[in-house]
């Protein structure tokens, strides 16, 4: 059974009216009959149906066109199907044409079969739902926050926006804390664009996509003859990007010795070029990101210490995946959907509700990124109007609650979400207690004080 549809049924014989509802009524929709144009009118103004069912002709001064366009100005998002004669069909597909300002979405030809009301109403219905929650969807889009291109309106992202916003101003340097996909360089750009160094030079290197033989080279260039290869000066990217700033991804990648050069330019300013024994001096502010734990890696020896408080003491951003802010689902899909609708000339409207559903409590471990390549790729391929269940990707079509309504899964959750996920729990049975809620969870008070800071909590 489709789901429920309020249908305006205008019909001036009041018997094929009411046999249209009562065929509609065992579909699970809720009806009303009118005579005229005019009530239609009276009726459309007063509670704006999904789905309205006219005669082209209908006694009275007022005829089906006109319901039609008085539909489309009061109720936009209402679809309206016409009823003619057999031997009008032409007047009907007139009134279908693109050409028209205030196109009807289909016709019928008397005499009427059921089965093709029903189907075509809810064809109609599903379209009109869709259209209204694209609206609102848009609304919440202009009405969430837009930091440098950081889409959202949970609580937890605007806490981390907030802290964006304070530390872009302030020369310190960095720690982007986020799973892959969540938007850590897109953070970056946002403290590097409202710093007072967003006129010089924003730079990137990903420590992860570079060998350890190449990296010394790419960040702090190299003298001609320095090795193999090397045909003349080069400066590296430390010196590119004097007097702006440097945004280096996946840090807990770089090997130990690099760590330990990069920590003395941190601490100094100095630069010494592969192969020279010059040092130079650069003005250069850095943020560093991962998605590693750095303290882990720490107590396996495969991060300094002395490197870690260096980036971390001064600034941290705690980035958290989309599975922690659901509610952000729906405004980024739409948002991704008009951007792919500008990039390729498509003309998609919305998400059906269902296939909405299934983006919202899919699990996302690849995160914004992750989720703009699903809508894009929906918006390529549909032949809908609406995106329906069947443009999903296969796995996010496989099953309809990839999160058990009963609780939160753990299932695609980091050992830190977990571990961030319990002690908030905690915190909340000792009613907010940090010394109850060490106790409970057996670990010491500034331990617990340090974790909640790393995570984010206040």
């Amino acid at each position: 059974m489709a789901e429920t549809a309020f249908v305006l049924i205008v019909e001036d014989d009041p018997a094929h009216g009411e046999a249209l509802a009562e065929g509609l009524k065992r579909e699970g929709h809720a009806c009303r009959v009118v005579t005229s144009g005019a009530e239609a009118i009276e009726s459309i103004a007063a509670r704006p149906p999904d789905v309205v069912i006219t005669d082209y002709k209908l006694g009275g001064n007022r005829d089906g066109m006109d319901v039609l366009r008085e539909t489309r100005r009061v109720s936009p998002t209402t679809e309206v199907i016409l009823m003619t004669a057999y031997g009008s069909e032409q007047l009907a597909r007139d009134a279908l044409s693109p050409d028209n300002p205030t196109p009807a979405y289909d016709y019928l030809i008397k005499p009427i079969d059921i089965d093709v009301v029903r189907e075509k109403v809810n064809r109609a219905a599903a379209k009109a739902r869709a259209a209204r929650e694209t609206i609102v969807l848009r609304d919440q889009v202009q009405k969430a926050f837009n930091f440098e291109g950081i889409i959202g309106s949970s609580p937890a992202l605007a806490r981390e926006i907030r802290r964006i916003a304070k530390l872009a101003k302030s020369k310190c340097t960095v720690l982007i804390f986020g799973e892959t996909g969540a938007g850590k360089e897109l953070v970056a750009q946002a403290l590097h664009a409202n710093s007072p160094r967003a006129a010089k030079p924003f730079k990137v290197i990903n420590c992860a996509a570079i060998s350890e033989s190449l990296l010394e080279s790419e960040l702090f260039g190299h003298v001609k003859g320095a090795f193999t290869g090397a045909v003349s000066d080069k400066p590296g990217i430390l010196e590119a990007a004097d007097g702006g700033t440097l945004f280096l991804d996946e840090i807990g990648d770089m090997p130990l010795n690099m760590q330990a050069k990069l920590l003395r330019t941190l601490e100094s300013g100095e630069v010494q070029r592969v192969g020279s024994t010059d040092t130079r001096l650069v003005d250069v502010r850095f943020v560093a990101a991962t998605h590693r734990e750095l303290r882990e890696l720490i107590e396996r020896g495969e991060f300094r210490e002395d490197l870690f408080y260096r980036l971390h003491a001064q600034g941290a951003i705690h980035l958290p995946p989309l599975r922690q802010r659901r509610e952000d689902i729906p405004i980024l899909a739409q948002h991704f959907l008009e951007l792919a609708n500008r990039l390729n000339g498509t003309n998609v409207q919305g998400f059906a509700p269902e296939t909405m559903r299934r983006l919202t409590n899919h699990t996302w471990r690849g995160n914004v990124r992750e989720l703009r390549s699903v809508v894009e790729q929906m918006v390529i391929e549909t032949d809908n109007e609406i995106l329906q269940v069947d443009d999903l990707p296969d796995a996010l079509q496989a099953t309809t609650d990839i999160v058990p309504a009963g609780g939160p899964s753990l299932v695609g959750l980091s050992m830190a979400d977990v571990e961030r996920l319990h002690i908030l729990n905690t915190l909340k049975v000792a009613g907010g207690n940090r010394e109850k809620a060490a106790k409970i969870l057996k670990i010491g008070a500034r331990t617990l004080y340090r974790k909640l800071k790393d995570y984010g909590v206040t």
